[in-house]
């Protein structure tokens, strides 16, 4: 997909968390989840601009994820040492967001025909749904609107209950 399909399903997958967090107070937490999401959703795709990386190789597969959410973490821990708020908690959320962010990226390429290798380096398996293809700019806007449509709808329900 390309990017607004990626923000789209960023969106999509983060909304029912954000809107937990927004249910049970976290509104600063919610939020800041959201904009890591968005931020994050075409990372997978710098295999674009690294020389040695094939596209859709390293960089979309579950250790990627993995790897990603554990950098964020580390970062999240510093920033609550820094701030005094639970590092531990900071750590696990960030984690959290990095890793979902990769894997919603992962989850918007697997119904390409392309598809992905998420097991790499651990397995040659590939996995594609083969749905529609990734330049396909209806499929890329209509997931954006739906993304954007739960996020608004996670507001909505949060700011009514």
């Amino acid at each position: 997909m390309h990017a607004p399909g990626h923000v789209g399903t960023a969106l999509l997958v983060y909304s029912p968390i954000g809107l937990v967090l927004l249910l049970v107070g976290f509104d600063e937490l919610a939020v800041l989840g959201g904009v890591g999401m968005v931020a994050l959703a075409t990372f997978p795709d710098c295999d674009h601009r690294l020389p040695v990386v094939s596209h859709r190789g390293p960089t979309h597969s579950i250790l990627f994820a993995l790897a990603v959410g554990a950098g964020l973490a580390s970062a999240g821990f510093l920033f609550g040492e820094i701030a005094a708020v639970r590092p531990g908690v900071m750590a696990a959320f960030a984690f959290a967001i990095g890793a979902l962010a990769i894997l919603s990226h992962l989850a918007a390429d697997s119904i390409t025909p392309m598809g992905i290798r998420p097991l790499w380096p651990l397995s040659r398996w590939h996995y594609s749904a083969d749905i529609v293809r990734a330049k396909n700019p209806i499929a890329n806007y209509l997931l954006l609107a739906v993304g954007l449509a739960a996020a608004t709808g996670a507001l909505v329900v949060a700011a009514t209950v």
